[in-house]
């Protein structure tokens, strides 16, 4: 029996030219159909994961680390004021063709106070023209209220969540408490009263949500630099590239003197693996269900098998192999498999594209069977606190999709080698029937 012979049964196989009904058909139509409903979510969490993953990856370093940070040695000469950090930011600048730009700052961390309470605040001390200059802070930062001018004296810029809980907006003060030493070396409290000019946003609340800026030269008022941190964020062309690299190589011991320098995989690891292992974890679970839907062939290529003991036996008896059989029903299984990817990753990628509507749907329907709920146990709505299922302090409320196709092409091939492993079982069968005994019972 050739393969071209093989290929012409495994074509009867899933389109008979006979309009009788199939059992088994109709369970190899539900396989293909499982298949591809398996594979929706699976590209669902790995193109949904991989935009969230390189969008708070994107606001970590552009945001926060810089590609490359100086962190000063305490009571450094180069952070003696805010005119000696800019002069040394020249000076690291031209060190490196490939570094493109070079930000001083500040950090300290207080407690910023208002009529609603007190609450910890991360003081960062930065540029005054910062939110226009640095292109990251322009296109990541989105302004919620009032400006981000920090040109005028105790002026003040603060996180989103931080202006919620302190109950402000753009044109009110808030009042900061911070430490300073005094002649004698003590410690003392600082109550420093702030203008806030604008209130910002950079979607994703865990990163952002304690942030308070200030001008590079109100911080050197409001932080002790003996408990607060002088640093310099280092921009080059790309945090990807091999060239972050050959930078940090250059500049490690040009900077030896000053501070430890960082890369910003290095400041950010716990959050990039516990990113790569949770996306992991999810795929996993994802291929389990995948590898589900799979078994369904089995069991509808054994059905096929049992339907079809007439025609395996007449092909055995007209000189069809047991192999010849067997690579039949195999190519049945895995064409299966094969339309089930053929129909589930376009939908995975379509629904993927379309993730906020979906989540906003399903959100809508979850709140107003929670309110339901809650209408009926309680008899009124008026302390009914709505669902988010993504959560801006933990998730980013816009990010762009990205479609990994080298991963998608590998779940494809994975499909299809699950299609096949699974086929083998029933092919082999098929292939053992014993056609004298079939045919006696004609």
């Amino acid at each position: 029996m050739t393969i071209s012979s093989s290929l012409v049964f495994a074509s009867r196989l899933l389109f008979p030219r006979t309009g009788k009904k199939s059992n088994a058909r109709r369970s190899l139509f539900g396989a293909f159909v499982c298949i591809g409903i398996s594979l929706v979510p699976l590209i669902m969490v790995l193109t949904v994961s991989d935009g969230m993953i390189k969008g708070i990856t994107e606001r970590m370093i552009g945001l926060a680390s810089s590609h490359l940070q100086l962190i000063l040695y305490p009571n450094s000469e180069y952070a003696a004021d805010a005119t000696t950090m800019r002069i040394f930011a020249g000076t690291i600048l031209s060190a490196d063709d490939r570094i493109t730009r070079v930000y001083p700052e500040v950090q300290g961390i207080g407690l910023a106070s208002s009529a609603k309470g007190r609450f910890g605040a991360s003081i960062r001390a930065v540029e005054s023209d910062v939110f226009e200059k640095n292109p990251a802070f322009a296109a990541l930062f989105d302004v919620l209220d009032g400006n981000t001018d920090l040109s005028s004296r105790n002026s003040c810029v603060i996180g989103k969540k931080l202006a919620s809980d302190l109950g402000v907006k753009a044109g009110d003060t808030v009042r900061l408490i911070t430490t300073k030493e005094n002649a004698s070396g003590k410690m003392m409290p600082k109550i420093t009263p702030l203008k806030v000019s604008g209130i910002v946003s950079s979607g994703y609340q865990e990163l952002d949500s304690l942030w308070l800026f200030v001008s590079l030269e109100n911080g050197f008022t409001l932080i002790s630099l003996a408990s607060g941190t002088a640093l310099f964020g280092i921009e080059t062309e790309d945090a990807f590239s091999l060239e972050l690299e050959k930078t940090y190589r250059t500049l490690s011991p040009f900077l030896a003197s000053a501070g430890r320098l960082y890369r910003w995989n290095e400041l950010n690891t716990a959050q990039y693996e516990n990113f790569a292992s949770t996306q992991i974890m999810l795929i996993f679970i994802m291929m389990l269900i995948v590898l589900v839907a799979s078994v369904n062939i089995s069991s509808a290529l054994v059905m096929l098998v049992m339907e079809r003991k007439k025609e395996i036996a007449i092909l055995k008896s007209l000189g069809g192999t047991a192999n010849g059989i067997a690579l039949s029903f195999i190519i049945t299984g895995v064409v299966t498999g094969a339309l089930g990817v053929l129909f589930g990753l376009p939908l995975g990628l379509l629904c993927s594209l379309h993730f906020s509507h979906i989540m906003g749907a399903i959100e809508f329907l979850v709140n107003c069977g929670a309110k339901l709920f809650y209408l009926v146990t309680n008899g009124t709505l008026s302390h009914y606190a709505t669902v988010h299922l993504l959560d801006e302090a933990f998730y980013l409320q816009n990010f762009s999709i990205v479609i990994p196709v080298p991963k998608i092409l590998l779940i494809a091939a994975g499909t299809i080698v699950l299609s096949l492993l699974v086929s083998v079982i029933p092919a082999l069968k098929a292939g053992k029937e014993k056609p004298i005994e079939t045919l006696r019972k004609i």
